[in-house]
Order: C-alpha cells, then structure tokens, then sequence
C-alpha cells in the first residue's frame, strides 16, 4: 500500500481540488491519503474538517503553523503503507505522475524515486526560480558526488521503513534536500522519472523565496558534515 502524505498550508481556493483529484487517481497499489494542516488561517481547517473525504483519508492538525517539513514528519509518523510518497496541496503536480513513481520501488529495482520537472516557458515561476533550482541541484551533485536532476522536487516516493529512518530535522522548505541528502549517505541510488508541472506564480500563492536557497544550500552543508 501506498501512503501519500499532503502537508497543508493556507490552500483554502485549492486544497478540496486537491483531494479530490488524488482519490480519483488510479494507481497500481491501493492508496491512503493523510493530510496535516499545518495551522491554516485561512479557513483551509474548516475546509478539511467538514469535508467527507472517504475511509481513505486521515486528517491531522498542528496548532501552530511548523513549517513543511515538521507536517511531513507527522504524517509520517501515522502512515500504514509499504511506501510513502510526498504531494504538495498547491495544484503544481499531477496525482496521476505517482503511478510513474511506484514501478522502480514495487519490483525492487530502487527504495527511492523521484519525480523530476521539466522547466519550460509554461511551467516555470520564473527564470530566477528555475536558476535557483538549478543551483541547488547542482551544489548537491558537487557535494555529495552524485548526478541528480532535481532535488527540489515535491514527487518524492520511498520505502515506508528507509523513509522513517532518516535523521530528518529541517522544519521547512529544506526537508527536501535533507531527504535526498540521507537518502545519498545511506548508499540508496535514487531512481528518476520525468512528471508534468505547473508552477504558481507569486499572487496565486507560490510561498518560495530567496531565502529558502540559502536554507537550502545550509541543509546540505549542514547534512554532508553530520551523519
């Protein structure tokens, strides 16, 4: 079984859309949904309180808004599958790109696999977006002596056991390439597969910063020098 985990923040125009398309997706594996609010304020809560979702979704809240990774970390903590897989609630990624994702893990070839973006004219945020992107993919290749195409990527699926092994620490944005990081150290070959992408612009609601990148480039950093 498959567990997606959806952290959740301020998505109040987006989030029941979001449920939705993932139940209706079909995928190789029977699923479960656990969803953690991380604190909304903009009745995103009462969206996913009072919402029948179905027996397939588990719904969890942090009273405080923690950050990306400390909500990843809890639905972590509750899930029942064989695999998990992270789905961000912002509508940039498509459900149906996780079917993509399980083949590599379902017949062993991989315990980890990632989905990767291809940047373009539509889908990207923005030439400095992208550039960022880049650049961190790039300093964790130097870093950790890898060739990887994009750590940043939310289609991040692994084995449920190695998933909960990893020393995961980063509260925010920078749990991503903390995943990759300990996924490396660990010796786990990480299995690629290109998935569509649509990134938001910042009036829809695309949280990222400046600011994040150096977050980012400090868990590596920080990653390659403690085990």
């Amino acid at each position: 079984m498959l567990s997606i985990l959806m952290p959740v923040y301020n998505e109040f125009e987006r989030v029941e859309r979001a449920i939705i398309e993932v139940l209706g997706t079909e995928l190789p594996a029977d699923f479960e949904l656990i969803i953690v609010d991380d604190g909304s304020t903009d009745g995103t809560r009462e969206i996913l309180r009072s919402g029948d979702w179905g027996p397939r979704v588990r719904l969890f809240e942090h009273e405080e808004n923690q950050g990306k990774g400390a909500a990843i970390r809890t639905a972590l903590g509750h899930a029942q599958g064989d695999f998990a897989a992270i789905f961000d609630a912002d509508l940039e990624y498509d459900p149906a790109d996780l079917g993509l994702l399980m083949p590599p893990l379902m017949d062993g070839r991989a315990n980890a696999c990632f989905g990767v973006r291809a940047f373009d004219g539509y889908t990207s945020h923005s030439f400095l977006f992208v550039l960022g992107n880049k650049g961190v993919t790039l300093a964790c290749n130097i870093l950790y002596n890898v060739y990887l195409h994009d750590i940043m990527t939310c289609h991040k699926m692994i084995r449920m056991d190695i998933f909960r092994s990893l020393p995961l620490q980063s509260p925010g944005f920078a749990i991503e390439p903390e995943i990759t990081a300990r996924l490396v150290q660990r010796g786990e070959r990480i299995f690629e597969v290109p998935v569509h992408y649509r990134a938001r612009a910042t009036e829809e609601g695309k949280k990222l910063t400046a600011l994040d990148g150096f977050r980012v480039i400090g868990t590596l950093l920080r990653c390659k020098f403690s085990r």
